[in-house]
């Protein structure tokens, strides 16, 4: 059975969260002092820790200094109000998530349902990298190129924490494969990985698709919709091309990432939004902002931790793994082995590759037809 530890000044208040963990088949302590909750986690590691950061002997965060905790512990810190700064904070510090209080139950018991040791996540790492040696394929990337590898890094610091990421490079540099990257190696990965592409979806239908409906809200509404939110709960939502959304969206967007509330349409019921955004544009976001295609309140609520991705000119000596992967790819398809000569090989590295990795994708698999 696993055991959580709860660390809260206020007695009534941890008195009242043990007892919703306990529901979910925990073992639990509690602590009310950094001093108390040091003796509890010598007494027995917890599996997980819920942190409130105002202790009377100092500050929660003093607990990580505590390196076996933080190897053994998922810690979520429990905050008063939820805002861009506690996003960061936990963060730097490695927390895997927050609550904020007062806590939703449905909420905490989607944190506890996601309960996995640092160290697993960390071995996880361990052998995507031993895989990058070997093959040169992290994740569902490829590349052992210097810009790649900041990139593989970025990945392997955010990926098991709960904030929100957003991902920018050009078309074709694969954007997405980061965020399916990032999905499978959260604690979120046995629930769905849902995909976006908000430029491809009907402005007057978007707000529908993304919050759902119900019956009767609008001509045509012959149903009640499931929107994405409902349908990616507890996993991630992947936001692919968001400065394309329409600015009155990006208002609600902005809402449920303030709340985790939102509401379908036609709706007066709040539903619980437990999903992770990860979101993504081929454009500047601070050319975006400047131009009015998107919201600057909502980039920063986006941008917590951004990773940007390196166009294939940049790190041309990728090139002929990524065409060998490719190749081998086809191949196993189309049942006939190819392969490329040296010279084909050189020519392909030569190439500027405006369409990035799409592009050359797209000039194998027609190589290997012709």
């Amino acid at each position: 059975m696993s055991h959580a530890l709860i660390v809260d000044d206020d007695v009534d208040s941890a008195s009242m969260l043990a007892a919703l963990v306990a529901t979910e088949k925990f073992t639990v302590a509690t602590a009310h002092t950094l001093r108390d909750a040091r003796r509890q986690i010598a007494l027995q590691t917890p599996d997980i820790v819920l942190l409130d950061l105002q202790l009377p002997d100092g500050s929660g965060l003093d607990l990580f200094d505590n390196a076996a905790l933080l190897a053994q512990s998922q810690v979520v810190l429990v905050t008063g109000h939820a805002s861009l700064e506690t996003s960061i904070q936990a963060l730097r510090v490695g927390a895997a998530d927050y609550l904020v209080k007062p806590i939703a139950p449905a909420q905490l018991r989607a944190i506890l349902s996601r309960v996995m040791p640092p160290s697993a996540l960390r071995a996880e790492i361990d052998g995507l990298e031993a895989e990058l040696d070997r093959s040169g394929r992290f994740g569902h990337l490829w590349g052992r190129s210097a810009p790649m590898q900041r990139v593989y890094h970025q990945i392997a610091r955010v990926a098991g924490t709960g904030v929100s990421v957003l991902i920018t490079g050009e078309s074709g540099t694969g954007k997405e494969l980061v965020a399916r990257t990032l999905h499978d190696l959260s604690r979120r990965r046995k629930q769905q990985f849902l995909a976006v592409n908000c430029g491809a979806i009907s402005p007057q239908l978007i707000e529908s698709e993304v919050f759902g409906h119900e019956k009767g809200s609008f001509t045509g509404a012959d149903r009640q919709h499931q929107g994405f939110f409902e349908r990616a709960h507890g996993g991630t939502l992947f936001l692919d091309e968001i400065t394309e959304m329409p600015p009155e969206l990006q208002v609600k967007l902005l809402r449920v990432l303030e709340t985790g509330t939102y509401m379908r349409v036609g709706s007066t019921t709040q539903q619980s939004a437990d999903v992770r955004i990860v979101a993504a544009t081929n454009r500047d976001p601070a050319r975006a902002v400047a131009q009015g295609q998107l919201r600057e309140d909502l980039l920063y609520r986006l941008n917590v931790f951004p990773i940007h991705l390196p166009p294939l000119r940049d790190r041309t000596e990728d090139v002929p793994l990524l065409a060998e992967h490719f190749l081998s790819a086809i191949a196993a398809q189309e049942g006939r082995a190819k392969r490329f000569s040296a010279d084909a090989l050189a020519q392909l590295q030569r190439y500027p590759w405006p369409g990035n990795v799409r592009e050359l994708r797209n000039v194998v698999q027609r190589a290997y037809v012709m």
